[in-house]
């Protein structure tokens, strides 16, 4: 992976929050804050960038379990204005109108788009930006809903890989058990990042920077990280078929 220095990359990323608040005239920013590090990590970089009194999280769980309790630790530990909001009737009641069952997937995806509506109705009624929680690793994978956790004003971590991440929470003091705990996006029982994305983000980083950023061929990745060239392939799959979630909306030229 890449040598980063984290003391540089923390002031660049605080710097970044509080000059982009300032220049759009908002009054502070919403952050939803799922229990999982990469909310934590963003939560405590505006209040680094802002205080604590311009920072509100939102907690909108539809299972009730431990990822609730982490949450709140993340903003009892910053001092922030937090408000827990169960998603659980609003996603049964748009579900019940569709008329026909949905998948755990498609499921998934309606609740993390109620997680979106809540925080830009919470933003455009406060006068804040909404700070959006996603990673490099997620952004190029693709591992995110579209217009969902994917939609914000403003990313701060959205260039850090995972491994990253985690690096930059350290430093900024996040708790312990959320730094360690397994990534989910709680979106049904026993869900978890790595089983979905069917590789352990400390590889998939190591590959996507050798992919993305040095543009190194396949063979030479997999001969330099000692694995075989079908998880490489995995990994450059994964990158080309979420490019449509990338990008805005194409239609054709005239």
């Amino acid at each position: 992976m890449r040598t980063l220095n984290y003391g540089e990359a923390l002031e660049k990323i605080t710097g970044f929050i509080s000059r982009k608040v300032e220049e759009a005239g908002a009054e502070g920013v919403v952050v939803g804050i799922s229990g999982g590090i990469d909310s934590a990590t963003t939560a405590y970089l505006a209040v680094r960038a802002l205080g604590k009194g311009r920072v509100l999280g939102l907690i909108m769980p539809y299972y009730a379990n431990g990822d609730v309790e982490d949450a709140k630790l993340v903003c009892e530990s910053l001092g922030i204005e937090c408000r827990l909001i169960s998603i659980k009737p609003i996603v049964n009641a748009f579900v019940e109108s569709l008329g026909f069952q949905l998948d755990k997937k498609a499921l998934g995806n309606v609740m993390v788009r109620t997680r979106m509506v809540l925080l830009y109705a919470h933003a455009n009624q406060m006068n804040r930006l909404v700070l959006g929680t996603s990673n490099r690793s997620e952004l190029l994978t693709g591992y995110f809903t579209k217009w969902g956790d994917g939609a914000s004003d403003y990313a701060p971590l959205i260039n850090l890989y995972k491994t990253e991440v985690w690096e930059m929470a350290k430093l900024l003091g996040v708790p312990g058990r959320i730094i360690e705990k397994k990534p989910t996006a709680g979106l049904w029982e026993g869900q978890t990042d790595e089983d979905e994305l069917g590789i352990s983000y400390r590889l998939l980083d190591e590959i996507l920077w050798r992919l993305v950023d040095l543009k190194m061929p396949r063979d030479k990745i997999a001969e330099e990280l000692g694995i075989g060239a079908e998880t490489v392939e995995h990994v450059e799959r994964l990158v080309k078929e979420s490019e449509h979630k990338r990008r805005l909306p194409l239609g054709p030229s005239f």
